[in-house]
């Protein structure tokens, strides 16, 4: 789908307001309802609205330790990273893998209640899949920014 200035507009307006009413999706992007509503459908029909959902605060829950795990598997043949995929996809304290470059084959977003929580991850999970070699993690002091917000200014809209 080539997106459109009208189109990134609506995108803007969804990423700081995934709840806004069609009526007020409308205004905001210059639009009536039915085009908005239209434009909305077309965009989520097409993947570039993958899904809406609540963004929870980590520390509110009780996941007070996150750290950034980069994981080295033993090997690379295509039976060795199907089954760490398939153990990664499983483990719902992994926010996020990447399959990334350099040093290091994934890294992963981790978040535990504590550290003897993410020990026992380590420990109890990861590390017995059987397939990795090393895992190193950085763990996050301060958080002084996170967002699902797209700089899409930076996008050519047609």
């Amino acid at each position: 789908m080539k997106l459109g200035k009208l189109d990134l507009n609506i995108l803007k307006v969804l990423q700081r307001n995934g709840r806004i009413s069609n009526r007020d999706l409308a205004r905001e992007v210059s639009l009536s309802p039915s085009p908005s509503w239209r434009r909305l459908r077309a965009l989520e029909d097409a993947g570039v609205i993958d899904h809406y959902s609540a963004v929870v605060r980590r520390e509110a829950v009780g996941l007070n330790i996150m750290g950034f795990a980069h994981v080295t598997l033993h090997d690379h043949n295509s039976a060795t990273v199907a089954k760490f995929d398939r153990a990664i996809m499983d483990a719902d304290p992994v926010l996020e893998c990447h399959s990334t470059s350099g040093e290091y084959d994934y890294m992963l977003k981790i978040v535990a209640p504590d550290m003897a929580a993410y020990q026992a991850f380590l420990s109890e999970y990861l590390l017995t899949i059987g397939v990795v070699r090393t895992v190193n993690t950085s763990f996050v002091m301060n958080e002084l920014k996170s967002t699902t917000v797209l700089p899409l200014d930076h996008v050519k809209g047609g």
